[in-house]
Parts: structure tokens; C-alpha cells; sequence
């Protein structure tokens, strides 16, 4: 059966279980109106109490609350009658209306305690706990004082919690001048509060402990608990509304008809796109990487043809991938076995004598190919992520010094100077060797582009939570339109410079794999006539940074 008669048949199913359960659905209804109106009872009772408990949080004092009892009330519908738990009355909503205060409601008040709860991580030790609780009382005295003055000067008052739960009061523009902000001044309660916090250290019950204890400390700063009475004494519940015989079969014919329309609506706007979709599939599947899908809309079906169309652009974009590095491969070791073959059979023909000098340049030869297979098992484990790295914390001014170190010789050989620049010591969390990898490539890179009399500076910053490595040259440079090619495989800025001035044409390539696998960026700047300036940002570690030495 076709996907189209099967949804067409399951809907007109839904819509006859739906006519029969009609009228059970009519007598539950009373039962369900009911429901709804205690889980609507609860929820205005949950949004009075709550804002209340907000007021209190944040002004630190009942003082000026009739306003928000009066807009409550009137958002509500409700009787609103506020006091304090020694029945000092604080606000009646019949009183704030002109009204003549009615009996309130037999029911038991709610109470609502505008003291914050305590946000104590659990995996901190008890002492730590204990200096927290300490200063959190300290806080929220100076807080509630704060909020108190702002709010009997007219000001308007917010606040919000901060990490331990203490409420952080602010104010719209210039606080009065009666009214000091906090600060972190001396606590002259703050002895007797760490010796009364610090008998909770024996307690089974640590947190609650904690938090009875800051409830105690804070109760002549805080606003004594409300008892919040609603409603009217004896007044009538409201009355269930029922659903005549007609409008119950209006209902249910009105259901079927919109299910069978929306039976035949989706089976047209699914089966359109999962055709073209089955076309695709099969285009792909025999090799036909270009096959691709229309796609319009931001429902399910049009997010499976983007992800369709995306696999065949990975697809597609990964044959070629492998195609150019075949050839690529193929380019770079043709030339070279065959000179190596071409010399082996001659002097396997005795054609050429098998001097020191020749057999040194056939092993330097092979070498270099031993080298270019090398590095691309590193490039193909790297993009794999499959390369090992040993993480340790990683100082990256010592690095610097051991690659400059390493490569001294080179550069006086070539007649480059060869500077450190790295007034800091910055560590990262790295693979040490890895990252002497990336940075001895650089540097090689800048020697080689160097001319004699030139500098090649390695520098080391930090930057907000980056460790910042830079390799500047003073070389020729590379042109603008070379530098999005600079980090593809067997890429070489200077065509003229092979593989034994120019290395394998996969170091960049490489050093690209391993910052990004230390989450880590690498980008290039040059100036032709001016010089390079490769830049390589890392993640700060644990260690320190410091200006010594």
C-alpha cells in the first residue's frame, strides 16, 4: 500500500476514534474542568507568592508593597490579604481598592520567607563552605540595608542573585545620596557569625546546617516571613460549563473532514520531495556524485534534503580530495624513482662507476622519499584524528628557546639572525613535541625565504586567555593571491624551489592537523619585499604567566 493510502487510511481512522470518543470525552469534561481549575488556582497562588517573595528578595523591607498587592489583585482576580507572621498587616486588596474589607478565607495562609537559599557547591571542603556562608551573611546585611534605603527614597530597585545566592541590588541611574552602595568593609558581626557558621562543621545535615544557621544570622536584616491569605470566606466556587449535543457532532464532523483534507495535503507535500529524493539516491549510489535535490521550506522533510544534498557535497568534494592527492603523489615520486631506477640500472650495466659521491646522492635521494612517505602518514593519522599526543603543560618560552637552538646553525649558515622575542612565561596544555614540529617548520620555512643580512624573530604573548606564538620573517614575502593555497598538500609558493630546498610540500599541511587538534588556530600575513608573520594561537594552560625571567 502507497504511503499516501496508508496515511489517508490512519487518518480517517483517527478521525472515527475521535467521533466515538466524543461523548466520553464529554462527561470527563466536568472532571477535567475541575482539575484545571486547581492547577489554575495553583498557579495564581505559585505567581502571587512569587512576586512577593521577588519584592522582599530585592528591597530588603515590606515597605511599598501595596502597589504590587494592588496590581496582583487586579491581574488575578483574587482577594489578596498580606501580613506578617505577627499579624501586623501590611496590605488588603479590598482596603487599597475602596472596598470595604470583606472576611477572608478559612483557608491556612501561605507563607512566603523572602530569605535567599544558599547555592553551596557540594564539592567543596567544609572549611571553604563555612568562610562562604560567613561572607554571604555579611552581603546580604549590607545588601538589604542598601535595598531598604533605596527603597524608602523613591528609587527603583533590582535585583539578582549572584553565584552564592545573595541578592546583587542595582538601581536605574544615580543611587540617593542617603543611600551607600555595599562595599567589602569590615563586618563587625562577622566574628560571632564564623563562630556560630563554624558549629556546623560537626553536623550531619552540613548544608541544612549552613543554611539554618544564615537564615538566623540574617533575621533582624531580612523582612519577617508574610502569611498571604486569598479568596473570600464562604464565597460560591464558580460554575462548570457544558457542551451542548449539536456543537459535540458539529466538533466531530469538523474533526473528520479536517483529517481527511490533511491526510491528502501531506501525502502530496511528503511524496513530492521523497521522490526526488529517491532519484537522488540512486544517481548517487551509481556514481553520479553530482546529483543534488531542490529543497525550499524549513519543515523535517526539506532538513533531510539539506542533509542530502551536504552528504553528496562531502562526497563529491572527498572523491576529488583523493583524486588530487593520488596525483599529487604521483607527481612528487615519479621523477625521483625514476632517476633513482635509471642510475641503479646503469650501475647494474656497469655504465656508471658506483663512486662515494653517487651513492651519497642515491641515498640522500631516497631519503627524501622516505621522507614525503612519512609525512604523509602524519598528514593521513592527523586527519584521521588518529595521531597520538602525549598532554602535558607545556612552557612555551622554553619551547621557543630549544627551536631557536635547533635551528642556530642553519641560520648562520644561511646568514640570518635568528631572535627570540618572549618577555613572559606562558604555558599551555600541549603535546611538546608536536608543537616543536609546527614551530621547526616555520622556522625553516622563514630561514629558507631569508635573504643573508635578514632576521627571523620568534615572539611569544598573551591575549585575554590565548597563548599568541608569531614566526616574522624579514624574506621576500608571498603574493596576495598565493596565501589561501598556503596549507594545501604538495603546495609550494616559489615553483621554481623542489624538494630539496622547499622540503616535501606537506609541513604546513601538517602543522595546520596539529595546532587545530590543540583547539588551537594558525594564520598567515605577508608583505612581498617585506616578510611573513605566521601567527599560532593556543589556549592558556594551568601554569602562570609571568613577567620573569
Amino acid at each position: 500500500m502507497s504511503f499516501r493510502l496508508r496515511a489517508l487510511a490512519l487518518l480517517m481512522l483517527l478521525a472515527m476514534a475521535a467521533t466515538a470518543a466524543t461523548a466520553w470525552l464529554t462527561w470527563r469534561q466536568a472532571t477535567r474542568q475541575a482539575a484545571d481549575s486547581v492547577t489554575a488556582g495553583r498557579q495564581v497562588v505559585s505567581r502571587i507568592t512569587g512576586e512577593l517573595y521577588a519584592y522582599g528578595f530585592a528591597h530588603g523591607t515590606w515597605e511599598g508593597i501595596s502597589p504590587t498587592v494592588s496590581r496582583l489583585a487586579k491581574d488575578t482576580g483574587q482577594r489578596i490579604w498580606v501580613a506578617t507572621e505577627a499579624d501586623e498587616l501590611l496590605a488588603d486588596s479590598d482596603a487599597l481598592t475602596g472596598r470595604e474589607p470583606r472576611a477572608v478565607s478559612r483557608q491556612p495562609p501561605v507563607l512566603v520567607d523572602p530569605r535567599p537559599t544558599l547555592r553551596l557547591p557540594t564539592d567543596q571542603v567544609p572549611l571553604a563552605s563555612v568562610k562562604r556562608t560567613v561572607t554571604a551573611i555579611g552581603e546580604y546585611r549590607a545588601a538589604a540595608a542598601y535595598a531598604a534605603c533605596l527603597t524608602r527614597a523613591g528609587a527603583k530597585v533590582t535585583a539578582r542573585p549572584n553565584s552564592i545566592g545573595v541578592p546583587r541590588v542595582r538601581t536605574d541611574g544615580e543611587a540617593p545620596a542617603q543611600c551607600e552602595e555595599p562595599a567589602a568593609a569590615s563586618d563587625p558581626k562577622a566574628a560571632r557569625d564564623h563562630a556560630e557558621v563554624q558549629k556546623c562543621e560537626g553536623e550531619r545535615r552540613f548544608a541544612t546546617c549552613l543554611q539554618r544557621t544564615f537564615d538566623e544570622r540574617i533575621g533582624a536584616a531580612a523582612p519577617p516571613r508574610l502569611q498571604v491569605r486569598l479568596g473570600v470566606r464562604d464565597e460560591s466556587p464558580p460554575t462548570l460549563a457544558t457542551v451542548g449535543a449539536a456543537a459535540r457532532v458539529a466538533v466531530a464532523v469538523g474533526v473528520a473532514l479536517a483529517a481527511i483534507l490533511g491526510a491528502l495535503l501531506l501525502s502530496r507535500a511528503v511524496l513530492r520531495p521523497i521522490r526526488a529524493l529517491t532519484l537522488a539516491a540512486r544517481g548517487l549510489g551509481a556514481g553520479e556524485l553530482g546529483q543534488r535535490v531542490p529543497v525550499s521550506g524549513r519543515d523535517e522533510i526539506a532538513e533531510l534534503g539539506r542533509a542530502f544534498n551536504r552528504m553528496a557535497d562531502s562526497l563529491q568534494a572527498g572523491e576529488e580530495r583523493q583524486r588530487r592527492l593520488t596525483g599529487d603523489i604521483a607527481h612528487e615520486l615519479r621523477t625521483p624513482l625514476a632517476n633513482l631506477r635509471g642510475y641503479l640500472e646503469a650501475l647494474q650495466d656497469g655504465v656508471v662507476e658506483p663512486t662515494p659521491e653517487l651513492l651519497a646522492s642515491l641515498h640522500e635521494e631516497a631519503m627524501l622519499q622516505q621522507r614525503i612517505v612519512d609525512d604523509l602518514q602524519d598528514l593521513a593519522l592527523a586527519e584521521a584524528g588518529a595521531l597520538t599526543y602525549h598532554r602535558a603543560d607545556v612552557e612555551l618560552r622554553d619551547l621557543l628557546e630549544t627551536c631557536r637552538t635547533a635551528h642556530r646553525a642553519q641560520a648562520e649558515s644561511a646568514g640570518v639572525a635568528l631572535e627570540l622575542a618572549a618577555p613572559e612565561r606562558t604555558y599551555t596544555v600541549a603535546d611538546a613535541d608536536r608543537l616543536r614540529q609546527v614551530i621547526g617548520n616555520l622556522v625553516g620555512n622563514a630561514i629558507r625565504a631569508t635573504a643573508p643580512g635578514g632576521t627571523v624573530t620568534l615572539a611569544l604573548a598573551s591575549r585575554d586567555d590565548l597563548a599568541v606564538l608569531q614566526v616574522r620573517d624579514t624574506g621576500t614575502g608571498i603574493p596576495a593571491q598565493d596565501l589561501p593555497h598556503l596549507f594545501d598538500r604538495f603546495w609550494r609558493a616559489d615553483a621554481a624551489r623542489g624538494r630539496a630546498t622547499g622540503g616535501s610540500g606537506l609541513g604546513l599541511s601538517i602543522a595546520r592537523q596539529i595546532v587545530h587538534d590543540h583547539r588551537g588556530t594558525i594564520e598567515v600575513e605577508s608583505t612581498v619585499g617585506v616578510g611573513t608573520v605566521f601567527t599560532v594561537t593556543l589556549p592558556l594552560g594551568s601554569g602562570s604567566v609571568d613577567g620573569t625571567g
